[in-house]
């Protein structure tokens, strides 16, 4: 192949608008599936011929996302950047050999999430453990007290009056689309557990199946729902909390 490691920090200002990108969901749905496959195949034969451009175009577009993943595993922003250059080398010089057994973005996403995991426990022999952030979450993923209690004789466990959900703004110009709502959505998902952001980034970010999430990071199907319902739980808490003031 004719690719160079130093391509990996001199990309281009804008990407080739011809590269389809890949098929989000694409695990979970069998017509995106094929799709996707069709995508794949396109893209790999594009990459072994050693077309600079289309690598360059995934490089831009999922690096983003997978140094939010490493990050989840390493201590520093550098050492994510880091596992990122890592797993874009270990995939071009694997291309030859991938078999397809799986889309090759989530190859690409399962190769840095091994690298970042071997990084990890390097760090972790000369970081303090005081500080490094649990990822145990047990606790209840919405308030209990915005609920009526079991024994209240009219609805019981239903949300009271001042803790049911309240409607949020519609208008994409002055709400989803913002700027400050995008850094609101970001900074609640750069605060959750690793093992949370890691799997709520490559879902509703990135658009990954439930299968593949399993695949990439090596979860139980049962343990990959469980921490997507917590991240998004506590994603909405704080679009709840900007929507009705309570954030500055």
């Amino acid at each position: 192949m004719s690719f160079r490691p130093d391509k990996l920090t001199r990309l281009p200002v804008q990407p080739r608008g011809d590269i389809v990108p890949p098929v989000p969901g694409a695990a979970d749905d069998p017509v995106r599936a094929l799709e996707a496959a069709a995508v794949d195949d396109a893209l790999l034969q594009r990459l072994i011929s050693g077309d600079e451009q289309a690598f360059d175009h995934l490089v831009r577009t999922w690096s983003p996302a997978m140094r939010r993943v490493a990050r989840g595993f390493v201590s520093t922003d550098a050492s994510a950047q880091e596992c990122v250059q890592d797993a874009w080398l270990g995939a071009i010089k694997g291309l030859a050999s991938f078999e397809g057994r799986s889309t090759l973005r989530t190859w690409i996403f399962r190769i840095l999430v091994n690298i970042a995991k071997t990084r990890a426990v390097k760090e972790q022999r000369t970081t303090p453990l005081s500080s490094l952030a649990s990822d145990e979450d047990a606790g209840p993923t919405v308030d209990p007290r915005r609920f009526r209690p079991r024994d209240d004789p009219e609805r019981p466990g239903t949300w009271t009056s001042a803790g049911q959900p309240r409607l949020w703004e519609t208008d994409p110009e002055a709400g989803a689309l913002s700027s400050e709502l995008r850094d609101v959505v970001w900074a609640a998902v750069e605060a959750l557990p690793g093992r949370q952001r890691e799997v709520v980034i490559l879902r509703d970010v990135q658009g990954f199946g439930g299968g593949e999430v399993c695949e990439i990071l090596g979860l139980t199907a049962e343990n990959q729902r469980v921490l997507l319902h917590r991240a998004r739980a506590k994603v909405r808490a704080a679009l709840e909390a900007y929507y009705s003031g309570e954030t500055t």
